[in-house]
């Protein structure tokens, strides 16, 4: 009927929760002499998702366990709502902030539901039976978890993975408008772990204001409104993935060799880090890139990683390597899918090539005029040739590109995507130590002529 007034579901009232705020103002710990954390100081808004990310030993798991008023600082203060959370009891503090630890394991054989019903203890005095809401409560948990099944197990009995949702069911059904995550992903699948994180992305559209711990970055980019990056226990930086997770904060933060391109699927930061062996980058200061898909695309990155000066093209708009150069901010030579390559795009790569100190064929497509760039390939050119398929599924020329494209690869040191750093290096340096030998001929007959 219209106008009617729907009553609201006991599962939309125990989902229901207000947003609440964290404020961490100036915060210091120490153990012994050793520093951990240093005047930290951030803000979390209501119904927020923010991910903790940095290196091992940057503070993570002591800061959300100095959040959670289970560690208090040396000096500052932590809030929840304008409570400060090392300033009430135990029972006070957990109606306010739930936590899933890192460690799950439990000294005694409880039955999975038993577990779950210890996240209600705080609702109620201490001797008192469960409440109709408090059964109600973990009944939604356990659904919510996928855990229903296991409701009557010990817990000593499940698996590790389970256990992790077990402890999750406990932290939803304490129904606190904060929830803290320690590695929340760590012991699961695959599956598992994007399931956990969709369900804390519907706790937090629900009114949670959720932070976690995570060291996938691929996840907590994916799922996290907002990041803060901790190292050597301070906030290294602090905002969208997209602004902290930077080549740059990377190698600054960890120490890390990586670059940061956009998931096609997802559209959220990737991370891909390489080893970071400086003493072994290559002899090249500049190479263009020949080719294609996500051959090429993992070539421009390694090559972009390791601070090389990268050209690609021709390329075609919206391909995989396309949108990798891009996010680098690779010059690249694009053209429109399936056109033919004009006269001043053709001049654009030679010069290109001829300015490169190595090229590569990266699962390189002959078609389109593209075949004619091979010529261009020259012996005056270092080559290095990089292949994940034949090239009969490439080549749309026909017979000339196919004999071309054979010749450039014999001459070429041949590669795969993850060696390709030490082949330009290889490449390089057979070409430097060529001239050398050519312009030691030329002095010596020129010599001998006098």
């Amino acid at each position: 009927m219209i106008g009617s007034v729907r009553a609201e579901t006991d599962d939309e009232r125990g989902s229901r929760l207000e947003p609440a705020t964290i404020t961490v103002d100036d915060c210091s710990l120490s153990f012994g002499d050793l520093s951990v954390l240093e005047d930290v100081s951030l803000t979390i808004e209501p119904g927020e998702f923010v991910g903790f990310v940095g290196p091992n030993g940057a503070g993570k798991t002591t800061l959300l366990r100095l959040v959670s008023g289970a560690l208090e600082p040396d000096s500052g203060t932590v809030t929840v709502d304008g409570v400060d959370v090392h300033g009430v009891s135990s029972r006070a503090s957990s109606r306010l902030v739930s936590v899933v630890p890192q460690d799950t394991t439990l000294s005694f054989s409880f039955p999975v539901r038993d577990v779950v019903e210890m996240g209600r203890y705080p609702h109620r005095s201490r001797f008192s039976p469960p409440t109709p809401g408090d059964r109600a409560a973990v009944e939604r948990a356990l659904e919510r978890t996928r855990t229903a099944e296991l409701a009557e197990r010990p817990i000593d009995e499940v698996s590790g993975g389970q256990r992790q949702r077990v402890v999750l069911a406990r932290a939803i059904a304490q129904e606190t408008p904060v929830m803290l995550l320690d590695e929340p992903t760590a012991s699961l699948d695959v599956n598992h772990q994007v399931e956990t994180l969709e369900l804390v992305r519907e706790l937090v559209d629900e009114g949670r204001t959720v932070v976690a711990a995570i060291h996938d970055l691929d996840l907590a980019a994916r799922y996290c409104d907002r990041l803060v990056m901790l190292a050597d226990g301070s906030v290294a930086r602090d905002g969208p993935p997209s602004n902290v997770l930077t080549g740059g904060a990377l190698a600054a933060s960890f120490d890390a060799n990586a670059v940061v391109t956009p998931n096609p699927v997802t559209g959220t930061e990737t991370v891909t880090a390489f080893a970071a062996d400086r003493e072994a980058a290559p002899l090249a200061d500049r190479v263009h890139v020949l080719g294609s898909g996500s051959t090429a695309a993992g070539v421009v990155a390694r090559l972009a990683a390791a601070g090389i000066a990268v050209s690609l093209g021709p390329v075609s708009s919206g391909d995989a390597a396309t949108e990798t150069a891009r996010s680098l901010g690779v010059e690249t030579i694009e053209v429109d899918p399936f056109a033919g390559l004009s006269a001043g795009d053709r001049s654009a790569v030679e010069r290109s090539v001829r300015d490169a100190d190595v090229a590569v064929l990266a699962d390189f497509v002959a078609g389109g005029g593209s075949e004619a760039i091979l010529e261009a390939l020259d012996e005056s050119v270092p080559l290095v040739c990089v292949e994940t398929r034949p090239f009969a599924e490439r080549n749309f020329a026909g017979k000339d590109a196919r004999e071309g494209y054979e010749a450039c690869r014999e001459r070429a040191n041949n590669s795969t995507v993850e060696g390709v750093l030490e082949a330009i290096g290889d490449a390089s340096a057979a070409s430097s130590q060529s001239q050398s030998q050519s312009q030691s001929r030329s002095s010596n007959e020129s010599t001998a002529d006098d």
